[in-house]
């Protein structure tokens, strides 16, 4: 099995309040005297405290045009990477040139060269590492990317594996858009990276007791193209959101989950802990009645989206990082869940053995 030896997740450098930003969408979205009732009850419902932007908030309404945010996007891309990949590595006890593969995900910025090949030099890993971009997976990139990892390393169980996550969602704000997706998009979503360090089962490293991963699974709902994703447009990436999307989860995950964990010989109530992406309360809260979870089972989720937001694939790192945080690992060899959603729609779901 592929042992996970670290993860580590950093913020982008400006903090602010939910309340602030709710300012400066009112100011760019809805004007002068614009009506903002809507707009604050939206904020407020999400239970979004902090967040952390690539700028500060009064660049934003310097950025004219896509060339000028996607550009912003690759600068802040390789700071936040670059510190990302460095820091979990360091964690693991192991060297940029000991990585065989880096695989990269983000849907909120777009560089060819990809961000993964500008990293390799900037970090000093070895020309024949293999690179894997990936684009359009969304939310649900880093609970894949694991899955993705855990693929690679079963063929090549020597080898070390990096997850990089950096997604730099303030980018992609839309202004003069008032429209319920994009204010909603404007309530939840933050900035931020994260990198998992993976090792196969004939590769050990010094430091790093991370869960081992079982098995994945992958589950793709036909006719829901349209509940989540990008409209790419002049301005850049115009958010698809529709208010289905938790009914869905609802609906499906329950079933979903109960046949992944039946095919190992356990059942929910095996599960000492459910990593879970934070897409936002209604979905969390789909999550939990969905598996029909403890009150306090998303705890560590409902936690990561007050203090930073959503931060779309990254988000699930974080979680997990935190779920191994002193104090909250849960019992050994225990099985977990990692699980999220994205465009598709889809879920990924990661077994995990603590």
């Amino acid at each position: 099995m592929t042992r996970i030896a670290a993860v580590h997740g950093v913020l982008a450098p400006h903090r602010h309040a939910q309340q602030e930003i709710t300012d400066m969408v009112a100011g760019q979205c809805l004007g002068a005297g614009g009506d903002r009732r809507a707009l604050d009850r939206l904020h407020r419902g999400t239970r979004v405290r902090w967040r952390h932007t690539a700028l500060p908030l009064d660049r934003y309404g310097e950025l004219k045009d896509f060339g000028a945010v996607n550009d912003a996007f690759l600068t802040h891309a390789l700071e936040l990477g670059a510190e990302a990949v460095s820091g979990a590595l360091d964690a693991a006890g192991l060297s940029a040139r000991d990585v065989d593969l880096l695989l990269f995900t983000s849907v909120t910025g777009i560089a060819v060269p990809s961000v993964d090949a500008r990293l390799v030099g900037r970090l000093g890993m070895r020309p024949d590492v293999r690179r894997l971009p990936l684009f359009g997976l969304g939310c649900v990139a880093g609970a894949a990317g694991v899955a993705r990892l855990h693929d690679y390393l079963q063929g090549w169980p020597e080898h070390i594996a990096v997850l990089l996550s950096v997604e730099l969602c303030s980018l992609t704000f839309q202004r003069d858009d008032a429209s319920p997706a994009n204010l909603i998009a404007t309530a939840l979503f933050g900035d931020g990276a994260a990198a998992a360090v993976a090792c196969g089962t004939r590769r050990h490293t010094a430091a790093g007791a991370g869960p081992t991963v079982v098995a994945s699974r992958s589950r793709l709902y036909p006719d829901t193209e349209r509940l989540l994703g990008w409209d790419i447009t002049a301005s850049g990436f115009r958010v698809v959101l529709d208010p289905a999307l938790p009914e869905v989860v609802r609906k499906n995950l329950g079933d979903d989950v109960d046949a992944f964990l039946s095919d190992h010989g356990l059942t929910r109530k095996d599960v000492t802990a459910w990593v879970s992406h934070p897409g936002g309360p209604k979905v969390l809260d789909a999550v939990a009645e969905a598996l029909d979870l403890p009150d306090d089972a998303l705890d560590v989720s409902r936690r990561s989206l007050a203090e930073v937001g959503n931060l779309s694939s990254a988000s699930v790192l974080h979680v997990l990082r935190d779920t191994l945080a002193e104090g909250r690992r849960p019992p050994a060899g225990t099985p977990g869940l990692l699980l999220a959603m994205g465009p598709g729609f889809c879920t990924e779901l990661v077994l995990l053995r603590w």
